[in-house]
């Protein structure tokens, strides 16, 4: 599934192996086989393994696949190590701060395509403006990089960090953030930089995941359902969740509902009657109908259906 069509993506835990019978029946768009916070870190060398034999297990179900590295780059390094790639959709990097970050994430994954198992995993400082970095030249080749920002600091380099041109997805994490700020994930500390993130991404045509909410209270589905509407709301395309019963409600709130899919179709459909005549502009229901609200309709229509 392209990545700008997720809804939900169900984290898994690389050590909770008896969650994998089921976790394709979970009805999310996507899975992230996480080797960073539910990790603890005595027992990353034995997860790292684990991670690979669940990569396999659900990608030949069918499953679109992520994995979810650590953020330290010693730590990165040996989470990439004897795993299979070629069956990711993506791998996750979470509290991004810097453009170098991704460069250097985009540097080794290029090498490993390549088949360059002795790559140094080192690279020298690279203009964000450049268009013939390493990264940028054979990026193709790997496998897509998304991210987490985090942070304050990852909040206010977010343009820069979402110009990186082997960036494929960007998500915001608000417990994360609201934890660097010592407060709760509230909604009043959380819709500035939910915003700022959700900007920048959509500036550089990448698909956004996140709520402007804590992701972590799951047994309030009414609460966590209005949090999904509001995060659609500001820009949002999708969420992580990390219990399968947030997975329904992520997958209904980011879709159009059955109102909005009517309306979608007919604006489309005004629009090709439109074209056909020479027409621009239209008036549909009393409104002005235009290039960007029929762009919006066929997005909606592009979103998968529950």
């Amino acid at each position: 599934m392209n990545l700008k069509s997720l809804r939900s993506l169900l984290f898994i835990p690389a050590t909770s192996t008896a969650l994998l019978p089921k976790a394709t029946q979970r009805g999310a768009d996507a899975l992230i086989i996480d080797l960073e916070d539910a990790i603890p870190f005595e027992q990353k060398p034995q997860a790292r393994p684990l991670a690979a034999n669940a990569i396999r297990s659900l990608a030949e179900r069918g499953a679109t696949v992520l994995l979810r590295l650590n953020s330290e780059p010693e730590l990165w390094r040996q989470d990439l190590e004897q795993q299979p790639l070629h069956l990711l959709a993506g791998v996750m990097l979470p509290k991004v701060e810097s453009f170098d970050q991704i460069e250097a994430l985009a540097v080794v994954l290029s090498a490993l395509a390549l088949g360059d198992t002795t790559h140094s995993y080192q690279t020298s400082h690279i203009s964000q403006t450049s268009n013939d970095s390493e990264a940028s030249r054979s990026s193709r080749s790997g496998v897509p990089i998304t991210i987490q920002i985090e942070t304050p600091r990852g909040v206010l380099n977010a343009a820069a960090i979402c110009a990186h041109p082997a960036l494929a997805a960007v998500g915001f994490g608000a417990e994360d953030y609201s934890a660097a700020l010592a407060v709760p994930p509230t909604p009043s500390a959380l819709a500035w930089p939910a915003q700022q993130v959700i900007t920048c991404a959509h500036a550089f045509g990448l698909p956004c995941w996140g709520l402007a909410a804590s992701i972590a209270q799951i047994d309030d589905p009414a609460t966590y359902a209005v949090s999904v509407g509001e995060a659609r709301a500001m820009g949002f395309t999708g969420t992580v969740c990390i219990h399968p019963n947030q997975v329904q409600l992520a997958n209904q709130g980011f879709s159009p509902s059955a109102a909005e899919l009517a309306w979608a179709q007919r604006v489309v459909e005004a629009d090709r009657n439109a074209r056909a005549e020479g027409i621009g502009a239209i008036l549909l229901d009393g409104r002005m109908i235009d290039r960007p609200i029929v762009e919006r309709a066929r997005r909606w229509l592009e979103i998968p259906r529950t």
